[in-house]
């Protein structure tokens, strides 16, 4: 599994390296092909931004922690902290290609096309039923919710600007895997 070394580097190249590796989350898992990197200095589009409670969770925690909330009271949203490096951050897992628990995530998602699970952040926190109970675990230890490191074949990732926010949105911290057809949004431009 990816450890806690991975989660102290630069949150923007950890986005990047994260796509590629295989999220573990029980019985369910799948293969990273979208991420957004955010920056808990100077970054409006971050919770740190605005939010003392996100700063606190900043501070009382490891790298490698979730940072789970409820976006806009609809859906769940998986993030990572990456401290400890050069700066900090967070990183939304936006999608993913689902590889194991195929069926458990069809019943839970009410959806057949395996393109259709995890092709979002709330698909696919709905899909491995993450929610607020999960909040601040460690992702750098446990053993049933953690990452796989990448194979060791070449992948080609795609920076894109970040979708879905209003502020610091046209800075290119999204990072998908090139051609996937499990993105949420097809990429705008190659940066």
């Amino acid at each position: 599994m990816l450890g806690r070394s991975f989660f102290r580097g630069d949150p923007l190249g950890c986005a990047e390296q994260l796509v590629g590796t295989e999220l573990i989350w029980d019985e369910c898992g799948g293969v990273v092909v979208e991420t957004e990197g955010y920056l808990v200095e100077g970054d409006e589009a971050c919770h740190t931004f605005l939010r003392p409670s996100t700063r606190e969770f900043v501070r009382r925690n490891a790298a490698g922690a979730c940072y789970i909330y409820f976006n806009y009271g609809v859906h769940w949203m998986l993030n990572l902290l990456i401290k400890g490096g050069p700066r900090d951050g967070l990183i939304l897992i936006r999608a993913l290609e689902p590889t194991r628990g195929i069926g458990v995530m069809r019943q839970r998602r009410g959806r057949q096309d395996v393109r259709q699970l995890c092709s979002g952040p709330g698909k696919l926190t709905q899909a491995l039923a993450i929610d607020k109970r999960y909040h601040e675990i460690d992702l750098a230890s446990d053993p049933a919710h953690h990452f796989l490191p990448r194979p060791n074949v070449k992948i080609e990732v795609i920076a894109d600007p970040r979708i879905g926010i209003s502020r610091a949105k046209d800075f290119p911290w999204r990072f998908t895997l090139r051609d996937s057809p499990f993105v949420s949004v097809p990429v705008r431009r190659s940066c």
